[in-house]
């Protein structure tokens, strides 16, 4: 048979085979994984801030339930801003089940989802300790870092996750005082952190900064928070050079939407 007929054979194949089963196409976005994720339309909902993940309709998968620790974090105690809900308590669930014990910094009205975050680390073996404060306040963050390091036996890691976004339609409605309050929770708390748990660290501890590809890419509807974001970037890229000599690793995690 000539290459040209075997060519058209295969050709009339598959036609007839798409024919009787026509290829499934994708709606929407999809994500894969060992369980099934929720699909849209999602619940049309707004919480009044500081959003409260307990009175979501639909609330967030944090668990990894096939993941499996392997020690990494054997023994090592971390700090994690904003670590009763969202992005936060994923990382205070599988850091403990990597094997650390773990400190959230949270603001008094999320105490639900601190009880929450504390029941799943707990969960995982790992010692658990819960901070009130705001990290816009300096001498809280100190406060905080001593309590941590005395009552948990040191610090190894400080992931700096807190964080203030509000969505406005038009750049004029941007006020001042949304301004100052994204730059002093985005900006100042970080920097506060660092300061406050450096004075903990030893070579080997690491810190991670929450960034976001808002950083990158900007948002016009978070002109505000996408700025912050890239001085997050930044500031991560300057610190590790300046805490190289300490034997300290600085690193920044620029997650999509969450």
């Amino acid at each position: 048979m000539k290459v040209t007929e075997q060519q058209r054979a295969v050709q009339e194949q598959v036609r007839k085979a798409d024919e009787a089963r026509p290829r499934e196409e994708m709606a929407a976005a999809m994500q894969a994984g060992a369980r099934r994720y929720p699909e849209p339309p999602f619940p049309d909902q707004q919480l009044r801030k500081p959003g409260i993940e307990a009175e979501q309709q639909l609330p967030p998968m944090y668990e990894a339930p096939y993941y499996r620790g392997s020690g990494k974090l054997d023994g090592m105690k971390a700090i994690v801003t904003g670590g009763d809900s969202g992005i936060g308590r994923a990382v205070s669930v599988l850091f403990a089940r990597e094997g650390a014990d773990v400190a959230i910094i949270h603001l008094e009205e999320e105490q639900a989802d601190a009880d929450a975050t504390r029941v799943a680390v707990e969960g995982e073996g790992r010692r658990f300790l819960g901070i009130v404060g705001d990290v816009t306040d300096r001498q809280f963050c100190m406060e905080a870092a001593r309590r941590v390091a005395a009552e948990l036996g040191g610090i190894d890691i400080l992931v700096n996750n807190a964080a203030f976004q509000l969505h406005v339609s038009r750049f004029e409605d941007l006020t001042a005082e949304h301004f100052d309050l994204t730059i002093k929770t985005n900006l100042y708390g970080y920097f506060h952190m660092v300061q406050a748990c450096l004075p903990h660290l030893r070579p080997g501890s690491s810190i991670v900064n929450t960034g976001s590809v808002t950083g990158f890419e900007g948002s016009s509807a978070i002109v505000d928070y996408s700025m912050t974001k890239g001085g997050i970037h930044a500031f991560t890229r300057a610190l590790s050079g300046s805490l190289l000599p300490k034997g300290i690793r600085v690193n920044a995690v620029a997650p999509g939407p969450v």
